[in-house]
């Protein structure tokens, strides 16, 4: 199956990292220009030469804002204009105990994971209803059916992010717009790197510290290992894709199986 996105424009937010990098260099792959996106302008325009560097001759653009908040989305869209596709994949998360979670962090987590979707996609969603063709990807995780313990906060925003999905698929019925969330299970970012070690210790080699964290905190993995970026982005330029067209509204997972469902 060859994916051919030539002619299409897509915002990848969080983009100068881990998940969001790789969808970023998958629809760049595919043919998409691409836009990433991160909070500073060095990281994110790093970000953007990494993208080249992978796909040579990609048309990507770097632009630094912070989505999280109304202004930041404001100058985003000053500088993008439309879009075909958009993937709000930028996100935060971190382990602490419930019973020690303020009614700050609680906030700054659903600002972050979830406002900042919400807002792009009243940005994005009307154009791409009025031009009949538009792709909206909300990168989900499978926290949002199998709440951790150790990061509810984190759990409860990608809960919210299925039912933002089914509410603005809904919207754009009948439009040729398709809006689905992608249900991302544990993957191999820095960052989780990070969190495994802060969860198994600092001390163990990372094959060794990968292998006890999916055993004692991800143990219904049927890969049993931690999915790689680009996994996830091939499903993302597969959604963006007009093979897709009958898929929307949906919680779509990529997660090794980890969902112990036949359904989300």
């Amino acid at each position: 199956m060859k994916i051919e996105l030539n002619g299409r424009r897509a915002l990848v937010s969080g983009s100068s990292q881990g998940i969001g990098l790789a969808i970023a260099t998958e629809l760049a792959r595919a043919g998409a220009a691409v836009v990433v996106n991160g909070r500073g302008q060095e990281k994110t325009s790093a970000a953007a030469d990494q993208v080249r560097k992978e796909v040579p001759d990609a048309d990507v653009t770097a632009i630094a804002a912070d989505l999280a908040s109304a202004e930041g989305a404001g100058a985003l869209q000053d500088q993008v204009g439309e879009l075909d596709i958009l993937v709000n994949n930028l996100g935060i998360f971190g382990a602490k105990p419930v019973l020690e979670i303020d009614d700050d962090e609680w906030r700054r987590y659903f600002e972050v994971n979830v406002l900042s979707a919400v807002r792009l996609i009243r940005m994005y969603l009307p154009g791409m209803m009025e031009r009949g063709f538009g792709r909206v990807m909300n990168i989900a995780s499978d926290s949002a059916v199998v709440t951790p313990l150790e990061m509810v906060h984190y759990g409860m925003t990608k809960t919210a992010l299925l039912a933002v999905t089914r509410g603005y698929a809904k919207a754009a019925a009948g439009t040729g717009v398709t809006v689905n969330s992608v249900m991302a299970g544990p993957t191999h970012t820095p960052g989780v790197e990070d969190f495994v070690h802060d969860l198994v210790g600092d001390d163990l080699p990372w094959d060794e510290a990968q292998r006890q964290f999916m055993k004692e905190h991800r143990p219904y993995s049927l890969i049993q290992r931690l999915i790689e970026p680009p996994e996830i982005g091939n499903l993302v330029v597969y959604l963006s894709s007009d093979l897709a067209s009958a898929t929307t509204g949906g919680a779509v997972r990529v997660d090794g199986g980890y969902v112990d469902s036949i359904l989300p």
